[in-house]
């Protein structure tokens, strides 16, 4: 792979910031700086949204063949890079060498699922029920588009986003998060390899989001906004979408229940347990954040948990057989170990972890939490880190009352052999999307999404690209 790209990429061009900005790119697992990337301001959002504005038209006319052929270019390209890619990831937000090349994969996966997307949008026909008229259906981009990703999973994510818009026929500013600049921009050089036109993806590192995207979302040019962030953020930015009645799509919070019935296959759950909650160090809004064990069941389940847990190695993701990154950045540990330090004061007992080390970098233990109050912080707060908290419960009736009580529905997973249980409680969760006898639920093929506070619409499978696309409905007289 080249060198990473540092600057600007707007119209098809490396530019620096129009006021020279620039800002560091640190690594987590150390604390030095890593590169120093161009600090976009409102002048190069100005800049990028004119470029996007620009090559909307003509990019909407390219064939839908053509649209997937570069995507498909862009598909190999990222696998043929999966190391540099993932090394870059890894230096950028610490996720081990191991998750960072399973990241590249399934980032990749995106962009050939959309590939063959590209091909498949179509229209419709039919009688209206008056007989005298004929109704044609037709299929077209919604315009240009601000995408903001987020740091925990920069490359995926931006696929995610880029894949259907471009199948779509849709142009784009991308706002990656400061955290991680450095692989949106190396996303930017692979797909500009791979034939996509200049204009279509701008690419705009910045500190100061809100002057970057507010001007944006309020301006009128820009049609679509695809977020994945805090819900916190979340419904600052549909504010300033109001103005405009931009059309959004958000991916926001969670508060993900991970409840193990007593007639569940332990093996299974703590399997399950150890993917939902340890992927990417916790760092993710799939993270199983309140596990809810049958009494029954309760003390062998944290027996085990707490073993493989405490059986993790820590350390900086560039190195052998480490199993556990660092954390994002110094607030991120505050944050983890804030919450822990609440839970045990409110009763909590620390089966393992539960200390924030000394020394450089953002690390901070797998740790397992039992007889967690339900009054605990760590209960209403994603938690976005390696903690395991423990509740127990009876009966079904009250884990499906507990699991429901928050206003976030992103995921929930749900262990048991029975299937009429399977069934019953997964329809009776108010999430969008469910785990059952699994801790992993991302596929570039299913709808990903959630209810009430964790967001609006699907991103990935058919649904993706339905969040890029607008209807247009043609009357016909038939006489």
């Amino acid at each position: 792979m080249t060198e990473t790209p540092t600057r600007l990429f707007v119209g098809g061009a490396w530019v620096d910031a129009a006021d020279g900005a620039l800002m560091p790119v640190d690594d987590p697992a150390t604390g030095e700086i890593l590169a120093h990337v161009a600090d976009a301001g409102p002048e190069d959002a100005r800049l990028a949204e004119e470029a996007a504005v620009r090559a909307q038209r003509e990019w909407a006319r390219t064939a839908p063949r053509a649209r997937s052929e570069i995507l498909r270019r862009a598909y190999e390209i990222v696998l043929e890079r999966a190391d540099a890619l993932a090394r870059l990831m890894t230096s950028e937000m610490g996720k081990p060498l191991a998750e960072a090349r399973g990241e590249v994969a399934y980032a990749a996966e995106f962009f050939r699922w959309f590939s063959e997307e590209a091909v498949r949008i179509d229209g419709g026909h039919g009688v209206l029920p008056d007989g005298r008229h004929r109704m044609l259906l037709s299929r077209r981009p919604v315009g240009p588009c601000l995408l903001i990703t987020p740091w925990n999973f920069p490359l995926a994510m931006g696929t995610r986003k880029i894949g259907p818009a471009i199948a779509a026929g849709c142009t784009m500013v991308l706002k990656p998060a400061p955290q991680t600049p450095l692989t949106g921009l190396a996303l930017a050089a692979i797909l500009q390899e791979a034939g996509l036109p200049d204009g279509v993806l701008n690419v705009v590192p910045t500190s100061r989001a809100g002057e970057v995207c507010e001007p944006l979302l309020r301006g009128g040019r820009i049609r679509k906004l695809s977020f994945t962030g805090s819900t916190a953020v979340g419904r600052l930015l549909l504010a300033q979408c109001a103005d405009t009645v931009v059309r959004t799509s958000m991916e926001l919070g969670g508060n993900a229940p991970f409840v193990v019935f007593d007639d569940a296959d332990l093996d299974a759950a703590v399997d399950g347990a150890m993917v939902a909650k340890m992927r990417n160090m916790g760092e993710a809004c799939t993270a199983a954040n309140r596990f809810f064990v049958h009494r029954s069941v309760a003390r062998e389940f944290a027996d085990r948990l707490a073993r493989r847990m405490g059986a993790l190695v820590v350390g900086p993701g560039t190195e052998d057989g480490v199993d556990v990154g660092p954390l994002i950045d110094a607030a991120g540990r505050a944050k983890v170990g804030e919450l822990v330090a609440d839970a045990v004061e409110r009763g909590a007992r620390v089966l393992v972890g539960g200390t924030t080390p000394g020394g450089p970098g953002c690390f901070y233990p797998p740790t397992v939490l039992t007889d967690v109050s339900p009054d605990s912080r760590l209960m209403s707060t994603e938690i976005f880190g390696p903690v395991a908290a423990l509740l127990t419960f009876d009966d079904e009736d009250e884990v499906v009352r507990r699991a429901n009580d928050t206003p976030w529905g992103l995921v929930g997973y749900v262990f048991t052999e029975g299937l009429d249980r399977a069934l019953r409680v997964s329809e009776r969760l108010e999430v969008g999307m469910v785990g059952l006898n699994t801790g992993l639920v991302s596929n570039p093929a299913a709808p990903f999404g959630g209810v009430k506070q964790s967001g609006l619409g699907r991103e990935g499978g058919r649904a993706g690209i339905e969040e890029f696309l607008e209807y247009q409905y043609v009357a016909l007289p038939t006489g």
